[in-house]
């Protein structure tokens, strides 16, 4: 639209654009409604961007009259600037379509059909979503269709096609709408077997399925009580496991890596992630992984399963497990760093052998530890560098294989 100017009543406060459906507020701003949807819903915002008032209800009334004239404006440049028309937007979800299809979800023979309805609908927008989770009762009913139909069991071989489908529609629908905290414990409470159904999930074949349930068990495991960790099954260590061995998708897998921290705060969970093979699964991860922000995950996965002895054994086990780690140093971010040289710590401070000390000096461990020292790194990851070299300074220090200039600035040894 160079070259002509768009009247400022016309333009959203919010994105400055040329508004396409323009809603009012119950303060009498008008927006365009993806960018006020995205203030108030995505974003979690209860005032009005321009007035700052507090808003009573989210309420967003069409400005009918507004898009008329916009679309009309827009009709009459269109030949000179080549200003398009817009089409009229489509009107948003009313609460009783809504009632309408969590009714026809409850029926055996309408079931499947609904949740693709409902599905599509909360595909649309931000304020369908929304309009979704509050509806009466549409949390619980899409939970225990998961519940329900995750294992698919007493059904003939006619109905599980369609059963596994229900269950992947809702399965969809709840990870689409991003549940707050208090609903997600809400839903926990209520529907007491949701992991075990989400780890009955996670065994299928069926990827979507697989990579959906990963992102709601991500959120879940956020909310859920220290009893409920405690408690959590072997079989569902080595489902999320299985997930990041598979990278069923990018986004599958940085949610999975999510769950098995939170998921290992204790030293019998870190046991039980452990001997589902995690330590391994991550270093072959880290390996080849070029993304900053899933380096970052692994090592804090690491970090956390090299709190017990099995998750240490697994790393010093793995060839490339003390190379991988250390090459990440000072190479990815700072967070990855302080992590790095945590595993590293946990390693020399608990399961040092001498065949270990060796391997770390081969590979460059010490090297980059000494460098650690003197670059602008956090104080804490400083520290725990020069705990590692002081605390092994009498094999290290004197040794061929270090350079004479780490030796010259090599930390002095514990005394006593």
């Amino acid at each position: 639209m160079e070259g002509v100017e768009i009247p400022s009543y016309f333009l959203c406060p919010v994105s400055l654009q040329l508004m396409k459906d323009p809603v009012t507020l119950s303060t009498g701003i008008t927006y365009d409604r993806d960018s006020i949807e995205r203030w108030i819903f995505a974003a979690r915002k209860s005032t009005c961007p321009v007035t700052q008032q507090t808003l009573p209800d989210c309420e967003l009334t069409p400005n009918h009259t507004l898009r008329r004239l916009i679309q009309a404006w827009c009709t009459a440049n269109a030949s000179d600037v080549g200003v398009e028309r817009f089409p009229t937007p489509k009107a948003p979800v009313d609460k009783a379509q809504i009632e309408m299809l969590l009714g026809d979800a409850m029926l055996p023979q309408s079931q499947l059909g609904s949740l693709r309805k409902l599905r599509a609908l909360v595909s649309e927008s931000e304020r369908n979503k929304r309009r979704v989770e509050a509806a009466t009762g549409a949390v619980d009913l899409l939970a225990s269709i998961v519940d329900r139909n995750s294992s698919g069991e007493d059904v003939d071989d006619d109905g599980l096609e369609s059963t596994s489908a229900a269950c992947d529609e809702a399965l969809h629908i709840l990870c689409s709408l991003q549940i707050s905290e208090e609903g997600l414990r809400d839903l926990v409470a209520k529907s007491s077997g949701m992991v075990k159904s989400l780890t009955t999930i996670l065994r299928r074949s069926n990827y979507n399925s697989r990579a959906h349930a990963t992102l709601l068990l991500k959120q879940i495991l956020r909310v859920i009580s220290q009893d409920q960790l405690i408690n959590l099954s072997d079989q569902l260590f080595q489902e999320i496991v299985s997930v990041i061995h598979d990278r069923i998708s990018h986004q599958a897998t940085k949610a999975a890596l999510h769950a098995l921290v939170d998921a290992c705060p204790w030293g019998w969970n870190r046991v039980k992630a452990a001997n589902a093979g995690a330590v391994h699964v991550l270093v072959e991860l880290l390996l080849d992984e070029p993304d900053r922000r899933v380096c970052e995950l692994v090592l804090v996965a690491m970090d956390r399963l090299c709190g017990c002895a099995e998750g240490r054994a697994e790393l010093v086990g793995h060839a490339a497990g003390i190379p991988v780690v250390s090459k990440k140093i000072l190479r990815v971010s700072q967070v990855a760093s302080e992590r790095a040289v945590r595993v590293l710590h946990s390693v020399a401070m608990h399961s040092a052998t001498p065949l270990l000390l060796q391997e770390m000096m081969q590979v460059g461990v010490v090297s980059k530890l000494c460098l650690v020292l003197q670059l602008d790194c956090k104080v804490k990851t400083k520290d725990m560098a020069s705990a590692i070299l002081r605390l092994h300074s009498r094999v290290w220090k004197t040794s061929p294989c270090l350079s004479p200039q780490f030796q010259v600035s090599y930390p002095s040894p514990y005394i006593g």
